[in-house]
């Protein structure tokens, strides 16, 4: 599951899916050039002149001088050993030091993938063939002012990150506050605003309520999460439930609830087996991201060049013994990528889940890993497996569609429906996409609710 080389069964998997390559704003200085290395491959992306944007191997199809040095010049990257000039494409236009007019350059060409650049994201297509189309998610189809982009690294293998977002339960523990934020201090901070539908914070909730009830179903994307906390303590009668519902959109994404009208898609693409970079698109209903303040939250506890995170294992994350006892679960400030960092991290660069004791809370996990294992062994036969939503699948879907609120306890699936119907109407972007809801709130059919008691031992 966890390798994604070439020739490995799951690099042949991973690489039938689009995958992000780099910010937009890493390609924004005088030089927009950057060598990012995705599934194990070293690359350059760069932008011509014109403002063509190409995605080639980074070694010279010459002797393997390093690309990302090269010259940005005459529409292309020009080699900086002996002149040679490579196209957006890859083509080699010119071979300046050679006699031939010209032939030797016409039978040259670098390895070079499809590229498209979408609300601040750079996509790659790394796989064989024409490339699907780019998945209709909400944070593809806003228009560009209602999105915000940033990316992040983690020091382990891409599974192990994506396994955080997709467990509902950790958020009780892991991001645990002993306090609880004024609600004007909450913008573009994770689970600190009031859930929908009441002025509770979802600190409050989560502190409270640790053991959620989960279910889980397999869609046409990937799979529905859903968590309910029965609102029964310091004075609430139970008859209202909180009612948060996550997506894992294949093959490595997440969208999850920032607040009740911004939504987060994260992708968790694998530099190699060993290391990950996260990528977010904050994506808000109502009205346009402030990007600079959610730039300069995430740029407190980033390094802007590589987007490595101040805290890492060198300096234990600088771990406040204090702040664990009064503050935080975890003692390490406020930013729950830390905490999630630390968490991943911790479980070592590639985890032996063959030593896992899986439990009730685990469903999410659990059915994840079984479709992975499915999708992998698909595409071993020689079979498609499964894909992203499109502009071409049945439904306009601009889902899968998040959601943290709070409603009457027993009629989640209503509540989650009308409570996204009125949000999305009231939307300036988003009001006129009804076919999204056409076929429930996430935009396509679930197949039912996984059972997983042969895995956890539970019959529920």
């Amino acid at each position: 599951m966890t390798e994604v080389g070439r020739g490995t069964p799951g690099g042949a998997w991973m690489r039938l899916y689009w995958q992000p390559v780099a910010l937009s704003e890493e390609l924004a200085g005088p030089r927009p050039v950057v060598s990012p290395r995705v599934l194990g491959e070293d690359l350059v992306l760069f932008r011509s002149e014109d403002g063509t944007l190409g995605l080639v191997q980074r070694r010279c199809a010459h002797r393997g001088a390093d690309l990302s040095l090269g010259r940005l010049e005459d529409g292309g990257l020009r080699c900086y050993f002996h002149g040679w000039l490579f196209g957006p494409d890859g083509g080699c236009l010119q071979t300046p030091a050679e006699t031939d007019g010209g032939r030797l350059a016409s039978r040259v060409k670098l390895d070079s993938y499809p590229v498209v650049e979408r609300n601040g994201i750079v996509w790659g297509y790394l796989g064989p063939g024409q490339p699907p189309p780019l998945p209709a998610l909400d944070c593809m189809t806003a228009p560009e002012e209602f999105t915000f982009a940033f990316k992040g690294y983690l020091d382990c293998n891409w599974l192990q990150a994506l396994e955080v977002g997709i467990d509902p339960v950790h958020a009780s523990y892991l991001h645990r506050f002993e306090h609880d934020d004024e609600p004007g201090d909450a913008y573009g901070k994770q689970f600190r605003s009031t859930s929908l539908g009441t002025d509770l914070p979802m600190t409050r909730i989560l502190r409270e309520y640790g053991q959620p009830e989960i279910f889980t179903a397999r869609t046409d994307y990937g799979q529905r999460i859903v968590a309910l906390r029965k609102l029964d303590k310091n004075g609430l009668d139970g008859s209202q439930t909180h009612v948060r519902i996550t997506h894992q959109v294949f093959p490595h994404g997440i969208t999850i609830p920032l607040s009740s009208t911004m939504s987060i898609t994260q992708w968790h693409v694998p530099i190699d087996d060993r290391s990950t970079y996260w990528y977010a698109m904050f994506t808000s209903l109502d009205q346009p991201v402030d990007r600079e303040t959610m730039r300069a939250q995430r740029l407190e506890g980033i390094t802007p060049h590589d987007y490595k995170p101040v805290r890492n294992r060198s300096n234990q994350y600088r771990f406040d013994a204090e702040e664990q006892r009064t503050r935080t679960y975890t003692g390490l400030g406020e930013d729950i990528n830390v905490h999630d960092q630390m968490a991943v991290e911790g479980q070592g660069v590639i985890y032996d889940r063959s030593r896992e004791h899986l439990g009730r809370s685990d469903k999410a996990i659990v059915t994840y890993r079984r479709m992975l294992l499915a999708a992998i062994a698909e595409v071993e036969r020689g079979g498609s497996p499964q894909m992203l939503l499109d502009d071409g699948a049945e439904v306009e879907s601009r889902g899968p569609i998040p959601l943290d609120g709070i409603g009457p306890t027993g009629g989640w699936e209503d509540f989650w429906a009308a409570a996204i119907a009125s949000l999305r109407r009231k939307s300036s972007w988003a009001g006129h996409l009804e076919a999204a809801l056409a076929t429930g709130p996430a935009g396509v059919r679930e197949s039912g609710f996984e059972d997983l008691s042969d895995v956890t031992g539970s019959e529920d």
